[in-house]
């Protein structure tokens, strides 16, 4: 743990990542998330943006933070710096030898050229953790693609697995490879860090979009090495690996719902709901293995039923019976969803820019210790004399000098 002291407030409650602090050098999505993990674990840290702040902060129109931003950047400082000038680059090293955690998403290559690399930070801090994502890594034939979350998508089969045989394919609604990446990223971050607590030594990590989103696919792949060639790219709302029926969305009066009854007797379960028993003998139906040789019959059945009732009353007659269903629900919604609100994992906050918003928790909860109370990101550079200042010990004066030269 870092003996220095810390630019947040100290009577915080204790944390698993108290007494830790991060510089967060990176931007957008996926390093953000992993640092807003950090941060709701109880580390210290210090977003650090060149002086026009970082792109996500611009994408909005609401006042320079938009939701996006707020939802990644809750709990941390803001500091600016230029980083292209040499009084930038010292105040930069002060802050990392002070700090247990580098985390930055550039391109592979950026921090060296500006002398900042992990080696030459590791020379100030030998205990320092320096972590960093990119799109395909520091090495190999692709390190040097320009990597976004479409693109990653696209390379990494997730496009030409979404979406249905007949129709192209299309990227999935989430952003899924940044997301994966922050969380493999937070991983390798913590792991290191408990790794220092042994050997006293710190460790440089790396985390890219493409190796983190392959295992996703494990379904997709296991369908391809059965079937080789013949196995179909998109299988729609359908299971990946065409191996369980029903599994699929289904039409209800007012919408969707999707259903997934793996087991036998999930199956028997949902003929009884859908007024159906007569057909537990049925041999179409009898087993896993005629049901998805009958898949269509399968859905047609499910189907013809569900069309007429309402999507959150099929729901819950499923989940009663306990077949794994749930209504295809509306962002608005999810948003609103009571269980969600009850655990404390997304909350209701006043935003001083944006007024009453929703921003969620993280989803790492530790069992005797309350989930940190969302903390509103603030304005570009608004920690700038409380980390320059108070935590580096530059006096007023000298802050002053370090704005009217550019630096902050």
């Amino acid at each position: 743990m870092t003996t220095e002291s810390s630019p947040m407030n100290a009577s915080q409650p204790t944390y698993p990542l108290s007494g830790i602090t991060v510089i967060d050098l990176s931007h957008i999505y996926a390093g953000p998330y992993a640092t807003f993990l950090m941060a709701m674990a109880g580390a210290n840290v210090i977003k650090v943006e060149p002086l026009e702040g970082e792109n996500l902060r611009s994408r909005g129109d609401m006042g320079g933070a938009d939701l996006p931003f707020a939802m990644l950047n809750s709990n941390k400082q803001s500091v600016t710096l230029n980083l292209k000038t040499e009084q930038g680059k010292t105040l930069f090293r002060e802050m990392v030898a002070r700090a247990d955690v580098v985390v930055e998403n550039f391109a592979p290559g950026v921090m060296d050229r500006l002398g900042l690399g992990a080696a030459e930070l590791q020379k100030i801090n030998p205990r320092l953790i320096y972590g960093s994502s990119s799109g395909y890594g520091k090495t190999g034939p692709y390190r040097d693609y320009p990597a976004m979350d479409l693109v990653m998508q696209a390379m990494c089969g997730v496009v030409d697995s979404t979406g249905y045989a007949e129709l192209p394919p299309v990227k999935a609604g989430a952003a899924v490879c940044d997301f994966g990446a922050g969380t493999h990223l937070y991983a390798a971050v913590v792991t290191a860090l408990y790794e220092r607590e042994r050997t006293g030594k710190g460790r440089v990590v790396e985390v890219s979009m493409q190796d983190a989103i392959y295992s996703s696919l494990a379904s997709n792949y296991g369908m391809l090495h059965a079937r080789g060639e013949s196995a179909p790219a998109r299988t729609g709302n359908k299971h990946a690996g065409l191996g369980i029926s029903p599994y699929n969305a289904y039409a209800t009066k007012d919408g969707f719902v999707v259903l997934n009854a793996p087991n036998d007797h999930h199956f028997r379960a949902v003929l009884d709901v859908i007024g159906r028993p007569d057909l537990k003998t049925d041999p179409r139906f009898v087993s896993r293995a005629t049901r998805v040789a009958n898949m269509a019959a399968v859905d047609e059945l499910l189907e013809s039923w569900s069309k007429t009732q309402m999507k959150h009353d099929v729901a819950k007659r499923m989940i009663a019976a306990g077949v794994p269903c749930a209504a295809v629900r509306t962002l608005k919604e999810v948003m609103n969803d009571e269980n969600m609100h009850a655990r404390g994992s997304l909350e209701w906050i006043d935003h001083p820019v944006m007024g009453r918003i929703v921003l969620p928790n993280s989803p790492l909860i530790f069992e005797g210790t309350p989930r940190r109370a969302i903390e509103p990101n603030v304005t570009l550079g608004a920690s700038n004399e409380a980390v320059l200042g108070e935590w580096l010990g530059h006096s007023a004066e000298e802050v002053a000098s370090f704005k009217a030269g550019g630096v902050i």
